[in-house]
């Protein structure tokens, strides 16, 4: 009985911990102008143990996502949209993800962005926010290149989102000024899950148990 109460435990941990998030990326492209020219970013996608999504802005095709600097655009955008689901019902949920953004910014230039995490079951927005980077023409801009790391938190822990986000390049087409989008990423956090914590304890239980009987 013994041996089959650990072993119950150990499985239930191993198969939340070999068990992989369903990531499919809907859209990860943007535009930049003038001439209006599309580009494609390509993506780099974790699923396993946790989320995690990376949007190669720097690397986007047939031009990175830089305006002005020499580039001939003047502004740009970036549009990324996916979802998260566990298609086998057993991973732990989602609490939250680090959002991280670098690019550089100069004179006039500007990064403006967007995001939200929206609930697929109800379309309740989960979390939703927004920014600017911008140079040194503005008040209280600066010039350069920089890289943030955003906590965002989830007002309700979800198994199943869409996240959308999107960013616009500005100011390229003043004397020295630009700006350039170089990555977005987002990893994701998730809450313990109570039946396998429990498992993990029934399991740990039995083998000190097992050990003081020996």
């Amino acid at each position: 009985m013994k041996r089959w109460i650990i072993s119950l435990g150990v499985f239930a941990v191993a198969a939340s911990a070999f068990a992989s998030w369903n990531v499919t990326i809907l859209n990860s492209s943007g535009v930049l102008y003038l001439p209006t020219t599309p580009v494609t970013v390509p993506t780099i996608v974790q699923s396993s143990p946790v989320p995690q999504v990376t949007f190669q802005t720097a690397l986007a095709m047939p031009n990175p996502l830089i305006v002005g600097l020499g580039t001939g655009f003047n502004n740009g955008s970036f549009l990324g949209q996916y979802t998260i689901n566990d298609p086998t019902n057993t991973q732990p949920y989602l609490s939250g993800f680090n959002f991280v953004i670098s690019g550089a910014v100069f004179n006039y230039g500007q990064i403006i962005w967007f995001k939200k995490v929206v609930r697929n079951s109800d379309n309740a927005i989960l979390w939703q926010a927004n920014g600017m980077f911008q140079g040194s023409a503005y008040a209280g801009g600066s010039d350069g290149a920089f890289s943030v790391v955003i906590p965002a938190t989830l007002s309700a822990p979800a198994n199943d989102v869409t996240v959308y986000e999107t960013f616009q390049l500005l100011g390229g087409g003043q004397p020295g000024s630009g700006a350039a989008l170089m990555l977005v990423e987002q990893d994701w956090t998730v809450v313990p899950e109570p039946a396998s914590m429990i498992a993990l304890a029934t399991g740990l239980g039995g083998l000190l148990l097992r050990r003081r009987q020996v």
